[in-house]
């Protein structure tokens, strides 16, 4: 009875969000926002800042898939160039999609200019999948932050449950894989063996800097540059770790719900 009454005192805890607002710390880095008009010419600091050489200079460039979200470019800049904004939208569904540019949009529409979120998959492939998402997850080599945020998205206040999605134990039971970390020597094996036991139509979501590119540890002997070349990934959620509504929102749109 006690616990019954504790839950009724601590009311609702799932956030309201998509139907309502999200709820972020201030702390929180989210897109990046480049302004090349600030650049000064011949000025490398923000790109030797960067310790995985997602940054480029001449023009401004950001590869997003490649960034670790940490302030050292913003801090670099002598002139705000490069700052971090609350917004939690950075999946795409295309690789390229992930490379941002300081240069002014040619539309109006900055906002649709500079943000390629990620896509709808086909209705046929939706229609499939229904209204229930089964995803394994296989940790290929990486520091388990990324595993520790995949692990947040359900508990109560994030609650992946709600929308159909859930995380299973066999590769069998499973419409897709999500993976994290570099894709390690040893654990690339390990990988295709898992994406080959997943029943056709299957999909792949690579989550965090090291899939998406290797992250901190590429061009170290053991790592390699995040998932093989050769699987198709259908969405890439880029950060280290991706914050869980980034995932979230992700995997929403890539199921047509946002």
């Amino acid at each position: 009875m006690n616990l019954i009454r504790a839950r009724f005192r601590q009311g609702m805890r799932t956030m309201a969000w998509p139907d309502g607002p999200a709820s972020l710390p201030s702390r929180f880095r989210g897109r990046p926002v480049l302004d090349q008009s600030r650049c000064i010419d011949g000025c490398r600091a923000c790109a030797d800042a960067c310790p995985t050489g997602a940054v480029h200079g001449a023009p401004l460039r950001m590869d997003l898939g490649a960034c670790l979200f940490c302030p050292a470019c913003a801090e670099a800049c002598p002139t705000g160039a490069i700052q971090f904004s609350s917004d939690f939208r950075l999946a795409a569904s295309a690789r390229q999609d992930l490379q941002l540019s300081g240069e002014a949009p040619a539309s109006t529409d900055a906002d649709a200019e500079t943000r390629r979120l990620a896509v709808a998959l086909p209705a046929a492939t939706r229609r499939l999948f229904g209204r229930s998402l089964k995803l394994r997850q296989v940790s290929a080599g990486g520091c388990n932050g990324c595993e520790a945020d995949l692990n947040v998205t359900g508990i109560v206040v994030f609650d992946l449950g709600r929308f159909g999605v859930q995380f299973v134990a066999s590769p069998r039971h499973a419409d897709g894989i999500v993976v994290t970390g570099p894709v390690t020597a040893n654990m690339e094996q390990a990988l295709r063996d898992t994406w080959e036991a997943v029943p056709s139509p299957r999909l792949l979501i690579a989550v965090g800097a090291c899939a998406l590119s290797g992250g901190p540890f590429i061009g170290s002997a053991p790592c390699g540059a995040g998932v093989p070349s050769d699987l198709h990934v259908d969405l890439f959620v880029p950060g280290c770790p991706p914050h869980p509504l980034t995932f979230l929102d992700g995997i929403l749109r890539m199921l047509g719900r946002l």
